[in-house]
């Protein structure tokens, strides 16, 4: 995670990702549109990555945790698989313009071996076709940056420099 007034990982906190309520919460409906209403268990919601954290660490001894926290879209087992398969044919960016940095704050959560090796596999590739467009094509640079995810663009404004 970056620093405290770092924005890229604010709004990376802010995707949404998928939790389970493991226990039943009074008056916490509010959360899923019913103001008023208690949390059902086996209630699932996406909510913001800090807050499902929060809620997913704080327990009490002997107790189940409040939320169980699961992979955000944007990191399914479909999305990996396709990565695999052809990582050209995902749009990152449309999954989350913060990709690389959920992956990270993801795999700081979860122990998914699997990610690590796809996810550095396309870094890798992705920065050496972003090397070569950022020498070589000065007219396409505006038509990529719209396909680019937050970090990707940094580094294509970094190496046309």
């Amino acid at each position: 995670m970056g620093s405290y007034y770092d924005i890229d990982a604010i709004l990376t906190d802010a995707q949404r990702v998928p939790c389970t309520f493991e226990l039943s919460v009074p008056g916490l409906g509010y959360l899923d549109g019913n103001s008023g209403e208690d949390m059902k268990q086996g209630t699932r919601i996406d909510l913001p990555l800090w807050l499902g954290v929060m809620l997913a660490v704080s327990q009490r001894l002997g107790t189940s945790p409040l939320v169980t926290l699961d992979l955000p879209n944007a990191l399914s087992q479909r999305v990996l698989n396709a990565l695999k398969a052809d990582p050209k044919t995902v749009d990152l960016r449309t999954l989350a313009t913060h990709f690389y940095s959920l992956g990270a704050r993801i795999l700081e959560l979860f122990e998914e071996e699997e990610m690590v090796d796809i996810l550095t596999d396309i870094a890798k590739g992705e920065e050496r076709l972003l090397k070569f467009m950022a020498r070589h094509s000065r007219s396409g640079r505006r038509k990529l940056q719209t396909k680019l995810t937050i970090q990707e663009g940094l580094l294509v404004k970094g190496l046309s420099s």
